[in-house]
């Protein structure tokens, strides 16, 4: 990783809930906005955000060591919102003209570009890659339907699909560069999320070949309506949740679950629970019972597949991500990355 900044930092713990179930261990990095995270496991999180800026984090022996590079593209510092990280890479994806992705295989050392587009209208909201080789990225349309970007072998290699592969979009959709969380992939599966005029689900059971589109009860209707931010626990169960950016205290139509696949979608806790939140995950480990979900107003937690809700912290955070064990979970925000643990 060039120019590196390294930092040791002490803790700043608080207890976010009356029966002290969850802490927040956190540290704040001024001059960054951070929407995009990849947990590593319970001591390592990479992260992707404004002004260029790139970097990994470590948590150990009560300590956060920040390590921080900043990306320049001629005279323009992209703005990072999706990240990926694989065994043989790390990868990061700019919103805006020209789309630049970026690979590393150095843990940082060095970038080059895997993928560039000039576009104007090109604007990416999202990235996964899966252990298999195969990955997803997801963009605002620039012709008639979302733009999409598919790899097969491992981030080396992108092509976007055509319009005449995908569903066409209606005017006024879109996406939410919100959390990196528009793209899910399981298996041959990916789904992608979209807000706007219209609240719906993208999906291919076949690594992109074939798409259908399904439309969900979130809200819409509205520039700043829809998903914002999705998670499959497996092939058949998933949570979408968002709702109205504008109105960030409607907790009504901003939340819901399938158990088919994506195919239909139900709402949970409505009127209930959290209002709009930019991210959501599964907790790994819980067989699609445990979920905690992170947003301007605050995070919340779910225990039962998120029938009910309850709001453990107030604290602003974009992302979440959990280590594979469940035992821990990485967040961040505007000018901050933190540990929730438990």
């Amino acid at each position: 990783m060039k120019n590196l900044f390294y930092a040791f930092f002490p803790i700043l713990i608080l207890n976010c809930s009356s029966n002290k179930e969850f802490d927040i261990v956190r540290h704040e990095i001024e001059g960054i906005s951070i929407r995009a995270i990849e947990a590593i496991d319970g001591s390592t999180m990479w992260f992707a955000g404004s002004n260029g800026q790139v970097g990994k984090a470590t948590y150990k022996n009560g300590n956060f060591n920040i390590e921080m590079d900043t990306i320049r593209f001629d005279t323009l510092s992209p703005e990072f919102r999706s990240i990926a990280v694989t065994n043989h890479g790390v990868f990061i994806l700019s919103i805006a003209s020209p789309a630049l992705l970026y690979k590393s295989e150095d843990k940082g050392k060095s970038w080059k570009i895997v993928y560039k587009e000039d576009n104007p209208a090109a604007f990416y909201n999202a990235m996964a890659i899966s252990n298999n080789g195969f990955g997803a990225a997801v963009g605002d349309p620039v012709e008639e339907c979302l733009s999409v970007l598919i790899t097969e072998n491992g981030g080396n290699n992108w092509t976007k699909l055509s319009c005449d592969v995908l569903p066409l979009i209606v005017n006024g959709e879109a996406g939410f560069a919100a959390s990196n969380s528009n793209v899910n992939i399981v298996g041959n599966n990916v789904w992608l999320v979209s807000g706007g005029s219209r609240a719906r689900i993208f999906h291919s059971a076949n690594r992109g070949r074939t798409w259908r589109v399904y439309d969900t009860p979130i809200v819409e209707g509205g520039q700043m309506t829809g998903i914002f931010s999705s998670h499959f626990y497996d092939t058949e169960h998933g949570i979408i949740i968002g709702g109205d950016w504008n109105e960030k205290d409607r907790n009504t139509s901003n939340k819901a679950v399938t158990s088919d696949g994506g195919k239909t979608w139900n709402l949970i806790a409505d009127g209930q629970g959290p209002s709009y939140r930019s991210s959501v995950r599964y907790i790994p480990g819980s067989h699609g019972q445990k979920l905690i979900a992170v947003g301007i107003p605050g995070i919340s937690y779910s225990k039962d597949g998120g029938q009910t809700w309850k709001k453990i912290s107030k604290e602003s955070f974009y992302t979440i991500r959990f280590a594979k064990d469940g035992k821990s979970a990485w967040m961040a925000g505007a000018n901050k990355v933190a540990k929730l643990v438990w």
